[in-house]
C-alpha cells in the first residue's frame, strides 16, 4: 500500500518490486532491482527522519521495517535495536512534544491525551 502523507508520496523505480501487504508511507524513495516483501514498513514522517531512501537492489524482507537515508533494515524481533535507532529519533518529543521521562516515571497519561490529535495528522492521506 503506498499511502501520501502530508502532501507527500512514496516513489518507486519501475524495475522494483513491492508486495501488495506491504506499507510505503511518505517520503520514501525505493531505487532500482529493490524488492520490497509482505508486510514490510517504510516510512518517513518529517522530523529526524525527513526522508526513507531504499538504495538500489536491496531486499527488505518480510514483515521488517526500514526506516532512514540510506534506509536501515531491521527484523520484526530486533525490538532492542530497533530502539536504539528509535532513542535518537525522540519519539515522545517529535510526535507529542514531550521529554522524555525520567526511571521511574511516566508521560504515559498525557502521551495517551496527546495521541489523539497526533492522529489528525494522517486525516489526510491517501492510499494511492
Amino acid at each position: 500500500m503506498l499511502l501520501e502523507h502530508q502532501g507527500v508520496s512514496p516513489a518507486v523505480d519501475p524495475t522494483a518490486y513491492v508486495a501488495p501487504t506491504a506499507t510505503l508511507c511518505g517520503e520514501v524513495r525505493v531505487g532500482p532491482g529493490c524488492r520490497v516483501l509482505f508486510g514490510a514498513v517504510l516510512t518517513a514522517e518529517g522530523g529526524p527522519v525527513e526522508r526513507t531512501d531504499v538504495p538500489e537492489d536491496t531486499t527488505v524482507p518480510i514483515g521488517w521495517v526500514a526506516v532512514g537515508d540510506p534506509a536501515e533494515l531491521f527484523p520484526p524481533d530486533r525490538d532492542e535495536r530497533i530502539w536504539e535507532v528509535q532513542r535518537e529519533l525522540d519519539f515522545p518529543g517529535y510526535v507529542f512534544g514531550l521529554p522524555r521521562a525520567a526511571d521511574g516515571e511516566s508521560i504515559m497519561p498525557e502521551v495517551s491525551h496527546r495521541y489523539g490529535r497526533a492522529l489528525d495528522r494522517h486525516r489526510t492521506d491517501r492510499i494511492l
